[in-house]
This record gives structure tokens, C-alpha cells and sequence, in this order.
């Protein structure tokens, strides 16, 4: 049960956050409307770049090592063996606040009180992120634009693990070179269904 919860008690828990640390920004701290934007905005971008070396890195992590076989099951593993499994799309909240606390420890030490802009930009990526990679997961896209992400994501599950990091933004794979090639790559709706909430057997 520590493995799972649910997307809304996440989003609960940082909403607070940010909000916060955004208001404290400017009048505690009295940064300009712009710096905090511009910083804000700069910490979402950092959470993509972050957001793919971890996926690719951690969650994906090749070892002989059982514990860390273990690791990196229980991180993303059971996602893969467990696709339609909802409630393992974010992490729980125990280890959570622990890794946050960390990375803002981190960036404390780096940023100074830049880190109270920068900080809610790279928390809100990671919660666009959780319900974009609940999206793919839930419903066809929206909008055709955005059918690329959702191919992305589907071959990383049922084609090739080893490609496709990128989940709400294609944008480093294309850098790093793992992206698929969408124009040769035929669809298998029959996998995608499998890997949709309420779809399939």
C-alpha cells in the first residue's frame, strides 16, 4: 500500500506549497512580479530535463544488484508490469515529502532564496507531469497535436523501453536522440488498449 496513492492527494499536498512560496517570493521576500515568473517558469523547464534523466536513468536502471533490482521496481517496475494500476502514477506521499525535502535542500544550497521561485515551477512540473502521465493512460488525446505524446509513451510501454522517456514533454528525446520514429511505427490499438484504465480484458 505504500506503493500507491491517489493523483488528487499529491496535487493536495503541493498545491499549498506553491501557492505559498510563490506569495512569500514577493512579499516576504519582495522579488518583482517578472523575476518570479521568469524563475518560476525556469524551474517547470528544469523539471522536463529532470523529469526524462530520471525516467531514463533511475526508473530504467540496468544493474546486477538485487537490491537495486528491488529499487527500481518498486520505483517505476511494477508501473510497466502493472500499466493500468492508477494509483502508481505518483509517488506516495511519505517518500515524497522526503525526496522534496531533499531536492529543496539542494537548491537552497545552490539558489539561495531564489529557490522559493524556483522550487513551485519544478513541484507544479512534476504535478503536470503525474496527471499528463494519468492522461495518456485514461483517454485518446484531446487534441491531434498532441497524439505524438501519447504514441511516445505507448511504445516505450509495448515496443521498447529503452526509448520514449519523455511523458509531458517529447522535447529531450528528441535532444538524446530516443525518440521514436512516429512516421515508421505502426500503432497495436490492441497493446494501447491494455494499457488504458477500463479498456481492455
Amino acid at each position: 500500500m505504500l506503493t500507491k496513492t491517489h493523483p488528487l492527494v499529491i496535487w493536495g499536498m503541493y498545491l499549498p506549497v506553491i501557492v505559498y512560496m510563490l506569495y512569500y517570493s514577493a512579499s516576504g521576500l519582495g522579488y518583482s512580479a517578472l523575476k518570479v515568473t521568469l524563475i518560476f517558469l525556469g524551474g517547470m523547464f528544469f523539471w522536463s530535463f529532470f523529469e526524462y534523466i530520471a525516467h531514463r536513468f533511475i526508473f530504467h536502471l540496468v544493474s546486477e544488484k538485487k537490491s537495486l533490482q528491488k529499487f527500481a521496481y518498486t520505483l517505476h517496475g511494477n508501473h510497466h508490469h502493472y500499466p493500468r494500476d492508477k494509483q502508481r502514477l505518483f509517488m506516495p506521499p511519505v517518500p515524497s515529502v522526503i525526496i522534496a525535502s531533499a531536492i529543496f535542500g539542494i537548491m537552497y544550497l545552490i539558489m539561495r532564496q531564489n529557490t522559493f521561485m524556483f522550487f513551485p515551477g519544478f513541484i507544479l512540473g512534476y504535478l503536470l507531469y503525474g496527471s499528463m502521465h494519468y492522461a495518456i493512460h485514461a483517454w485518446n488525446p484531446p487534441f491531434k497535436w498532441m497524439k505524438g505524446l501519447w504514441r511516445n509513451h505507448h511504445l516505450h510501454h509495448y515496443k521498447n523501453e529503452h526509448n520514449g522517456f519523455g511523458v509531458s514533454s517529447t522535447l529531450w528525446d528528441h535532444v538524446f536522440g530516443t525518440m521514436f520514429d512516429l512516421k515508421r511505427e505502426k500503432e497495436d490499438k490492441e497493446k494501447v488498449q491494455e494499457l488504458m484504465f477500463g479498456k481492455g480484458k
